[in-house]
């Protein structure tokens, strides 16, 4: 529904879940700041009723990504602001938020392109899997589109101040104890799981102004029913331990 220039900006608009997110992510600490940096991260859109019918799906299966309009739940605020700091530019610099891909916007809306990995019926649900993906758990999806190629892949685009990926991973190194934990962990409930740690940590999930600052302090991100508690030094970051949350 478009909006006439007349009408007034508190007027809303209500927007109904095509499906809720279970995610490899439990919080917002660890994920990834775009889609697609973390290969292993695994996710089911529970479809919900009434739109959850096969042929509301028909021809997703020929897609091999799609984009995903949804809510940022866990970072909704009654007050929005012009600028944000980019953790690209280091969290010292501002930019406008409509210039930017922050999570903290008037509509609290997110677009992510991510991989499909088909549709199945569990215990009479309708779920879409997919991976590689930056939703955290409970993530409300509003919309579903295919990925096309020939539109969607633009060559010539270009933001000057984020023009090429994130390529600098941090080395990963895990204590004998992490090892155990993960080695006694189910690979069908947690998949590629070491992977993904790896990926998480890799790319270094603190704010820009802990980096360099903190290299004692262990952190802790939730990844499916576990606690990965990891700790940086000069050179590496070390995962300590893999436990079960409380």
């Amino acid at each position: 529904m478009s909006r006439h220039p007349s009408m007034p900006a508190s007027a809303a608009l209500t927007l109904t879940p095509i499906a809720v997110t279970r995610s490899c992510f439990k919080d917002k600490f660890g994920v990834p700041r775009q889609p697609g940096l973390t290969r292993h991260a695994w996710a089911d859109l529970v479809i919900q009723p009434p739109f959850d019918r096969e042929d509301a799906f028909r021809g997703l299966e020929d897609c091999s990504h799609i984009w995903l309009t949804f809510q940022f739940h866990a970072a909704v605020r009654a007050e929005w602001r012009p600028t944000i700091r980019p953790p690209r530019l280091g969290g010292n610099k501002k930019v406008g938020v409509f210039a930017s891909r922050s999570p903290f916007r008037p509509n609290s809306l997110g677009l992510s392109v991510v991989r499909n990995e088909g549709l199945r019926r569990e215990k009479g649900q309708l779920i879409l899997r997919i991976r590689e993906h930056d939703l955290i758990e409970g993530t409300p999806i509003l919309d579903i589109k295919p990925y096309l190629p020939f539109a969607d892949a633009l060559p010539d685009a270009h933001l000057a101040w984020a023009a090429e990926p994130p390529t600098t991973r941090i080395s990963v190194e895990f204590t004998e104890t992490a090892e155990a934990q993960l080695k006694a962990i189910d690979e069908k409930q947690c998949p590629d799981f070491r992977s993904l740690i790896e990926d998480v940590v890799a790319y270094d999930p603190r704010p820009s102004f802990r980096r360099g600052r903190d290299e004692q302090r262990i952190y802790g991100a939730h990844l499916y029913g576990y606690n990965v508690r990891f700790q940086f030094d000069d050179i590496a970051v070390t995962v300590l331990t893999v436990t079960l949350l409380d």
